[in-house]
Parts: structure tokens; C-alpha cells; sequence
């Protein structure tokens, strides 16, 4: 057994070969610790002041629509901008977008709604947030008669929960374009996969049957 003397000698020994090492050691665990806390209370930070702009951008569009106010409209737009521009990495920021695509969609400016979709498309959504993206691509291709680029929209939608209502559109697309078979097919699909009552879905589907017959 050693003496205490050694003991401490052999402590300062090993201090010295590896105190270095264990200071940073300590530094970084301890900056990880305070980054960690420092990182979360930025993010609830974020998140908070991304919810009043979000409300903010509510406000000014209820307000433009109700009033067709253009002057409003614009403010709606510029907050979604800076929402998106500050806000990047929230959710509220791609809600903000899905919000200005829906009012470009009711002024029928087409090009800058699908602008706003790709945006979020190209900012990590959410699964849900995806789909949905996908599938106001699809209607406003139909609303121009790109009825393929509809089609191919669609075709990445793949959520089950989903699956009915694209099939719908998917329907709604290929009688646009004429075709009545692939249409009707796609109607069908539609309801087997619904787990509600769909009476515009059947009367669809009905139509088409009775379009054919004539």
C-alpha cells in the first residue's frame, strides 16, 4: 500500500497527464448542459413570437378578405414573408404559407399559390403538412387545366387518412381530361376507402355512369 505521500504524488502525477484533458472534458459537458437549456429557451422564445405573427397574419387577412382590401392583403403578405423569413424552423412559419397560397388560390393567382406550397414543401413539413401540400397543388392544377401536373401531384400522396379524398381529386382530374373510365375507376377507389358517407362522392360517380349511358 502506498503512503499518503505517494498517494498525493501519484495524484499529482495524473493530474498532470490528464488534468488537461478533464478540464475540457468538464468545459464541454458543462457548455452542453447550458447550451441545451439555453437552446430550448430560444426555441419556446421562437415559438411564442412566431404565434403572435401567426395571429397577426389571421387578423390582417380576415380583415383584407371581409373588406376586400388590397392595402390589407398586402400587409398579410408581408407578415407571412417575415414570419417565414424569421421564423424558418417552426411550424407556424409553413402554416403561414399554406394561409397565403389559400388567398392567392380566392384571387386566382395561381402561380404565386403554388409558389407559397412549394416553400413548404421545401422546408421540412410534417408528414400531414406534405400531403396536404401536395393535394392544393393537384386542385389548383385542375383549376388551370394542367390536369397531368394535377395527376403527378397527387401520385405523392400516400397517407392512408388521405388516400379517399386523392382518389376523389384523382377522379376529378381524369374526367377533366376526358378520361371516363380511368375516372369512374378512381371514383370507386374513393369510396371503398372511405369509412364515411359521401354523397357528392356518389353523385359523382353517379353522373359519370349516367354521362356514359347517354
Amino acid at each position: 500500500m502506498r503512503t499518503e505521500e505517494e498517494q498525493v504524488e501519484a495524484l499529482k502525477n495524473w493530474w498532470k497527464e490528464n488534468g488537461k484533458s478533464l478540464v475540457i472534458a468538464i468545459a464541454i459537458a458543462l457548455s452542453g448542459v447550458f447550451g441545451w437549456k439555453t437552446w430550448q429557451q430560444k426555441q419556446h422564445n421562437d415559438a411564442e413570437a412566431a404565434s403572435v405573427a401567426y395571429q397577426n397574419l389571421i387578423d390582417a387577412v380576415e380583415i383584407g378578405v371581409s373588406q376586400s382590401s388590397a392595402d390589407e392583403l398586402s400587409t398579410s403578405q408581408h407578415l407571412a414573408d417575415q414570419l417565414k423569413t424569421e421564423h424558418e424552423s417552426t411550424e407556424y412559419a409553413r402554416f403561414a404559407a399554406l394561409l397565403m397560397a389559400k388567398v392567392a388560390v380566392q384571387q386566382e393567382k395561381y402561380d404565386v399559390a403554388l409558389a407559397e406550397l412549394d416553400w413548404i414543401l421545401n422546408h421540412n413539413p410534417t408528414e400531414e403538412m406534405r400531403q396536404i401540400a401536395y393535394m392544393r397543388k393537384a386542385r389548383i392544377y385542375q383549376a388551370t387545366d394542367e390536369f397531368e401536373k394535377g395527376l403527378e401531384a397527387l401520385g405523392n400522396v400516400t397517407a392512408g387518412e388521405f388516400q379517399s379524398s386523392a382518389n376523389e381529386l384523382k377522379g376529378d382530374l381524369l374526367r377533366s381530361a376526358g378520361r371516363m373510365t380511368e375516372a369512374r375507376a378512381a371514383y370507386q377507389k374513393a369510396l371503398s376507402e372511405s369509412s364515411q358517407v359521401r354523397p357528392l362522392l356518389t353523385i359523382k360517380l353517379e353522373d359519370l355512369a349516367v354521362s356514359n349511358e347517354g
